[in-house]
């Protein structure tokens, strides 16, 4: 039952975005304004307070990075193989890179972020922090390297690849907020009550805006054209991952919530910026948009088991 309490409400909310718009009760530049609003200033606001504010448990970044990114390599190496026997012409060795990103990719931050904390609680908030410090940036570097790679159209050097990816993170609202969050707590000046209370009005908004507009934005997610592959991806990202990534937190033995967060993550769907990725591209767009809209769907089944399991621990 606690379980369902969880999750339940989380699912609700993105199937109330969704409606939302299925029964046009925000229109078009409405909805683009929620989720601008979600990911601009309430879930940053979210980050910097918990950041802040939390007590953090004490957790090796290294051994949770070791849990997480190595559940996501050996899945993007299983994904890799996969879509050689899926698509075994040579001349496709560049869908196998979106391939990948589309099984690996989770959307941590509209769905992870908010079903963590419910799960788990604030102290999560360092373990997420670490995380997510580095997940965009490393996910889009080594997609955009290994593309470059398998393509063979290098024009310039690695940092003219590079540099345009870091400058984009730079003013990525998301990586300021922690960036700004753990310089503030190592300042040890804390937050007077009138800034605390603005900041937690804005913090309270994250989490349920964050969920409306992901469901306002499956709305533009079909599920059409190779269907095998889109099956493919959501089996990796849904199943194989989070699998890898309990073994793996077991194996660093890793401390509960840490580990929660690690397996967690690793079980969201495929998120939108693996569709991004692959419009960017112009590889598999359908399939990715296909794992997005099925992977999120599936997830209201696969989560609830990850919830449960990861309470078990």
């Amino acid at each position: 039952m606690a379980t369902v309490l969880i999750v339940a409400p989380v699912f609700a909310l993105i199937a109330a975005g969704y409606a939302a718009v299925l029964f046009r009760f925000v229109s078009d530049s409405a909805h683009k304004g929620i989720s601008e609003f979600a990911f601009s200033i309430a879930i940053p606001a979210l980050l910097f307070r918990t950041i802040v504010v939390s007590e953090f448990p004490d957790v090796s970044p290294y051994r949770m990075w070791g849990a997480y990114y190595g559940a996501l390599a050996l899945t993007w190496i299983a994904a890799l193989a996969l879509s050689v026997l899926l698509r075994p012409r040579r001349e496709d060795s560049e869908d196998g890179v979106v391939f990948a990103i589309g099984s690996v990719y989770g959307n941590i931050v509209m769905l992870g972020i908010p079903l963590t904390l419910s799960a788990l609680g604030n102290e999560a908030a360092g373990p997420m922090a670490l995380i997510l410090s580095v997940n965009t940036p490393l996910l889009w570097l080594c997609g955009i390297l290994q593309m470059e790679l398998v393509s063979r159209k290098r024009t310039g050097s690695a940092l003219s690849v590079i540099s345009p990816v870091l400058a984009d993170l730079a003013r990525n609202p998301l990586m300021l907020a922690i960036g700004f969050g753990v310089i503030w707590r190592f300042t040890g000046l804390g937050l007077t009550p009138v800034v605390d209370k603005t900041i937690e009005l804005l913090a309270q908004a994250g989490s349920p805006t964050a969920l409306i507009a992901l469901g306002i934005n499956l709305f533009r997610f079909e599920v059409k054209g190779e269907k095998l592959s889109i099956l493919a991806m959501c089996a990796l990202k849904l199943m194989a991952m989070p699998a890898a990534a309990y073994l793996l937190a077991k194996l660093l033995d890793l401390p509960p919530i840490a580990a929660g967060v690690v397996v967690l993550f690793a079980a969201m769907p495929t998120g939108a910026n693996a569709y991004i990725f692959a419009v960017q591209y112009q590889r598999l767009v359908n399939p990715v948009s296909g794992a997005v809209a099925l992977g999120t769907f599936l997830a209201a089944v696969t989560l609830p088991v990850v919830v449960w399991v990861v309470g078990m621990r």
